[in-house]
């Protein structure tokens, strides 16, 4: 069908004088390139995700405070870790519980004593974005005598990443998020590339809920229940990540990525009063589709904390 179209318009363009580009397929070409979309975001960027090129940017190299995204980095460096065990069990402490209440900070309601592992530890910091799960992490990956060195440690290794990568203008001041921290959206972006390469990471993010078991400390079996606090999974068609952040300073904050016939995009918005309609216009300008206007978001169990 599509031979025989592009045929007639050849030959009609060779008796009439009609252009060639007036065939649907290059008319198509020719006109998809759509008009950056409106959005509220003070920072955003859109990148592909095989080669990083850029096709949308807000002041996409301004650091800002980049909240809980932050908590990609701090998965992204346990990931790297060489010789990483997934499945060692890391014994959950009271000052992590004590951290989540002196800072008011999202959680995964760890409980004391109970034996949970790394990956459950990865799942549990960026589903329900448990700033108790981040700090058992650098705890358990940092270096020193004591957990403030331990977690010192792990923060500089974060930073140290961020290096290696070429994010020059990222700053982590916490394993969480919740200080100091600022980056960019075309950093976070850049960021985002690196931890989705990670075939373990790729399939945290993408995972709307999450139920499994650990050993509590009186001997019985703690069950767990963790949703995903990035709605935009299960409302846009074709996204598989990545991770929310929202704090006084930094607003409403969303790294997210989707994949469409093939092609994955990457994308970033700080400081966002609509994060998730902003990330699905931002979507459908880079896959030429027109999904935002009809998305209704995935809901949240009653109760559930928002990030």
């Amino acid at each position: 069908m599509t031979v025989r179209i592009l045929t007639e318009r050849t030959v009609a363009a060779a008796t009439c004088g009609v252009l060639l580009s007036l065939s649907p397929l290059v008319a198509h070409a020719a006109t998809s390139k759509a008009p950056a979309p409106a959005i509220s975001a003070k920072g955003a960027t859109l990148v592909d995700e095989t080669d990083g090129t850029t096709l949308y940017g807000r002041s996409a190299n301004t650091a800002r405070p980049m909240a809980s995204t932050a908590k990609i980095m701090t998965a992204s460096v346990v990931l790297d870790t060489k010789g990483v065990d997934l499945d060692r069990r890391v014994p959950v402490k009271q000052e992590y519980r004590d951290y989540v209440t002196e800072h008011s900070a999202s959680t995964a309601d760890l409980r004391t004593g109970d034996k949970v592992t790394v990956r459950q530890l990865l799942y549990a910091a960026l589903l329900p974005s448990g700033a108790d799960a981040a700090y058992a992490l650098a705890d358990t990956f940092g270096t020193g005598a004591t957990s403030a060195e331990r977690t010192k440690s792990f923060v500089s290794k974060m930073n140290a990443e961020a290096q290696d990568l070429g994010l020059t203008n990222t700053r982590f001041d916490t394993f969480d998020g919740i200080g100091a921290d600022s980056s960019t959206p075309a950093d976070l972006a850049g960021l985002a590339r690196h931890a989705m390469r990670n075939s373990t990471f790729r399939t945290v993010v993408k995972t709307e809920r999450y139920k499994g078991e650990a050993p509590a400390a009186n001997g019985r079996t703690r069950y767990y229940t963790w949703h995903n606090t990035n709605r935009l999974l299960g409302s846009y068609d074709g996204v598989i990540g990545i991770k929310t952040g929202t704090t006084t300073p930094a607003g409403d904050c969303l790294v997210f990525a989707a994949t469409r016939g093939g092609k994955t995009l990457v994308g970033t918005v700080l400081d966002d009063s609509d994060r998730y309609a902003d990330a699905a216009r931002l979507l459908d300008y880079g896959f030429g589709t027109n999904a935002a206007p009809g998305m209704r978001l995935r809901s949240l169990p009653k109760g559930s904390q928002q990030d």
